[in-house]
Formats: C-alpha cells, sequence, structure tokens
C-alpha cells in the first residue's frame, strides 16, 4: 500500500511521549517532515533526534503550549516557514488521572477539558485556512474509547473526547467540499515501552504512575479487557493514525476508529 507520506509537513502535538512518541517516529520512518509540538522541549529534542536517525525529511522541536492559542499559531507558523506548509494535523495530546467524578477538584476537571478538548480546537483552528487554501489536508485526532461509551472514574474525560468526536464529523461535513479530511483514532489503555518514551510533563510521567501500572500483573490483568487479551502499544496507534492521515484514506473523513483491541464494537 503507497501512504506517500514521504516529504509531507506533518504536526505531531504532545509528539515527544508514548503515543506522540511513536507517532512521531512512523511518520519519520515514512520521510515526512515532523514538527514535535511538545510543552517538554527536552523530550520533545530526543524524539526529533530520533526521528532524523529514522530518515524523516526533516525534524522540529517546537516548546508548544496547546492550551494558548499564540503558542499554536507560533508553532504553526514556524512549521509553514520551515516546510511550507502544513499537510497533516496530528492531535494527539490528552491527559487526565483516574478518580471518581465527586474525588476530583475543578481544577482538574478544567485541566482535563483545557488539555482533551481546547487543545484540539486551538491546533485544529490554526492548520485550517492553509489546508482550504491548498485545496487538501487531514486533521486526526486522538480520541478515546471513553467517549463512545462512557468509562468509570473518568467522566470529564469520556466527556471531552465525546466532545471530539462530535467536532471532528462536523468539521469533516463543513470542510469535505475544500479535501480536508477529519477523523478520529481512539486508544483504549496503551502504556509506554519504558520511562525512556515519556518527558516529565506526560501523565504516565507524573506520581511514578508508569512504575504502578507497567508491571507484568497489571498489565495481564488490564488485558483480560479486551477480546485480543492484551494492553496496547503506542505503535498499535501510531499505524491507525499513520494510514487515516495518508493519501490511502483519501476517501475517508469524518469516521472514529477504535485502535483499542476490541474493547468497544461501534
Amino acid at each position: 500500500m503507497e501512504l506517500n507520506l514521504k516529504g509531507k509537513s506533518v504536526i505531531v502535538t504532545g509528539g515527544g511521549s508514548n503515543i506522540g512518541r511513536a507517532i512521531s517516529l512512523a511518520f519519520a520512518r515514512e520521510g515526512a517532515r515532523v514538527t514535535i509540538a511538545d510543552i517538554d522541549q527536552a523530550q520533545a529534542e530526543k524524539t526529533a533526534a530520533e526521528a532524523l536517525k529514522l530518515g524523516a525529511g526533516g525534524a522540529l522541536a517546537v516548546r508548544t503550549d496547546v492550551t494558548n492559542p499564540d503558542s499554536v499559531a507560533a508553532m504553526v507558523a514556524r512549521t509553514t516557514e520551515a516546510n511550507g506548509s502544513v499537510d497533516a494535523l496530528v492531535n494527539n495530546v490528552g491527559w487526565t488521572i483516574d478518580r471518581l467524578f465527586i474525588e476530583k477538584q475543578r481544577s482538574e476537571w478544567e485541566r482535563e477539558i483545557q488539555l482533551n478538548l481546547w487543545s484540539v480546537i486551538n491546533c485544529t483552528r490554526a492548520v485550517l485556512d492553509g489546508m482550504i487554501k491548498q485545496g487538501k489536508g487531514s486533521v486526526v485526532s486522538i480520541g478515546s474509547d471513553a467517549g463512545r461509551m462512557g468509562e468509570f472514574r473518568e467522566a470529564v474525560y469520556a466527556a471531552c473526547k465525546g466532545g471530539v468526536i462530535a467536532l471532528t464529523k462536523s468539521l469533516a461535513r463543513e470542510y469535505g467540499k475544500s479535501q480536508v479530511r477529519f477523523n478520529v483514532v481512539c486508544p483504549g489503555t496503551t502504556m509506554p515501552d519504558s520511562d525512556e518514551d515519556v518527558g516529565s510533563e506526560s501523565m504516565w510521567g507524573a506520581g511514578g504512575q508508569l512504575k504502578a501500572w507497567n508491571n507484568p500483573e497489571m498489565r495481564e490483568r488490564i488485558g483480560k479487557l479486551y477480546p485480543l487479551r492484551r494492553v496496547g502499544s503506542p505503535q498499535d496507534v501510531a499505524q491507525a493514525v499513520l494510514f487515516l492521515s495518508s493519501d490511502a484514506a483519501g476517501f475517508i473523513t469524518g469516521q472514529t476508529l477504535s485502535a483499542s483491541g476490541g474493547y468497544t464494537m461501534m
């Protein structure tokens, strides 16, 4: 299958850690020019160096606060200046800490909304004029099966991801005439391979979550929830994103694809 991603200009938000890192490196292997837009500059630079070794046509590490429209606009401007265009955007940033709804402080809800929903709105708006002008483009947003079915201890996070799915469908209807495509990939539980794959700003890097979750006993326990009987890897999600961003998916828009081992079947 010809993906035709070589030389394409791609932005991956949160592209330095976990799923975002795997997505950035997957594009690099296809020869794309990757902008890693991440709040963690050191982790972004580390991933950019890896991307160049794997054959990326170029790799930019741009410190970006996706909750700040001005920061996002500056990142998109820098990408456009370096590469001439933005051909694909991957809205990958996401954050939550599992807790019951009434156990969470309002500040935590607000952080979830900013990082899981406003980030997608901000970044999509920043690239959309250019994609409309060039008459093509792809936006793939990372959702969650929580946004398709609801999830215990993830109420506001699930609401945000459901919002991402609805936003994606609406934008697909509005801008299909400009050949700009919008799709969502929904992972299930997806753990980093190691501490080296996450930065200090990652939700997996905060509070020792990776150490608490990423052990054989926990992986086996979680894996039993999935028909394929294993926890997802970042690479599982990256391959789905790669396909939907490519010319091979040129007639696919407004769709939600679960890359979650069969956790949901909708």
